[in-house]
């Protein structure tokens, strides 16, 4: 059997509020409600389970109705739950509201309890995570459990791979040690609070990244594409142009789709061609996963965005 992925982080219920007007502050907005199963690392690690990539899960989950159906929900996709917490108390939510036309307005995050990944409690599944083929953890956990997954990543070879999520939890990695780092996956907000005040300009704060030792940034651009940089090259994509349904997930969509690539031994640029199709898959329906989706019909799928 392949080697797992071992995600590392939130397991959220998502609940999204669609707003069916231009949103007015400090009065009733009428809208729709939709509930799905999120968190980064879960969405992540329920993709790549659904494109047939073995996945393991390491996250915190409540002692309510909620985390019974978190877990029920990775369980039936696929993804593992060997060294996954259950805490008393209420599961993490993901409260966003959505724009008319799908965009985020704005998003409150409770009771995540990401701090319970420690150090400490990583090292008690030493031997799972050294079975690992990548890993990959979101920013919503401590910046000490991070830098410990990294040191484990420098001492095995294992390719470590750190989604910022949002700015909030990309500003806790200003100054953390990032040396050895395989990838860092921000966007046009995230990257500037990942660097120092010296670095202005985005090709500064690329190199800033490259120079503490980053090996990839892949920096996200929206519905402008995407760029993926290293010492040896820059490589750019386009994205599809697509009329999007909700944008919730789709950035864990690119990235799950990144990871398949690499998972399957494709070049940079051909991984980069799964992220943007996958993504684009995701923004055309709601919630965050694209369950119409297997490796072969993504697979597939790539030429019809990229043709060429």
């Amino acid at each position: 059997m392949s080697k797992p992925v071992i995600c590392i982080g939130a397991s959220l219920v998502d609940e999204l509020f669609h707003a069916k007007e231009e949103l007015l502050l400090a009065t009733t907005n009428d809208a729709s409600v939709t509930k799905t199963a999120g968190g980064v690392s879960r969405n992540i690690a329920h993709q790549l389970a659904l494109l047939d990539v073995p996945v393991q899960l390491i996250s915190v989950f409540g002692y309510d109705s909620d985390g019974d159906w978190l877990k029920q929900i990775c369980s039936a996709a696929g993804v593992q739950l060997d060294a996954s917490i259950t805490k008393e108390g209420l599961s993490g939510k993901y409260t966003g509201i959505l724009n008319p036309d799908g965009s985020l307005f704005s998003a409150f995050l409770t009771n995540a309890a990401n701090h319970l990944i420690t150090p400490e409690y990583l090292q008690s599944h030493i031997d799972l995570l050294n079975g690992a083929s990548y890993l990959l953890a979101d920013a919503n956990i401590n910046v000490d459990t991070a830098e410990w997954l990294l040191g484990f990543s420098n001492k095995t070879k294992i390719p470590f791979v750190l989604e910022p999520v949002s700015v909030p939890p990309a500003r806790k990695f200003k100054d953390a040690i990032l040396n050895g780092l395989y990838l860092i996956t921000p966007n046009e907000d995230e990257l500037p609070v990942l660097c120092s005040d010296k670095s202005f300009f985005t090709q500064q704060q690329v190199e800033e990244l490259l120079n503490r030792g980053v090996q990839n940034i892949w920096l996200h651009n929206g519905q402008h594409g995407s760029a993926l940089y290293n010492k040896e090259k820059t490589i750019t994509l386009n994205a599809p142009q697509i009329n999007v349904v909700d944008c919730t997930g789709a950035g864990d969509g690119s990235l799950s789709g990144f990871i398949l690539g690499k998972f399957l031994e494709k070049d940079d640029l051909e991984c980069l061609k799964l992220a943007h199709t996958l993504s684009a898959e995701i923004l055309q329906v709601n919630g965050a996963i694209a369950t119409h989706l297997n490796q072969e019909k993504l697979l597939t799928l790539v030429t019809k965005y990229y043709p060429d």
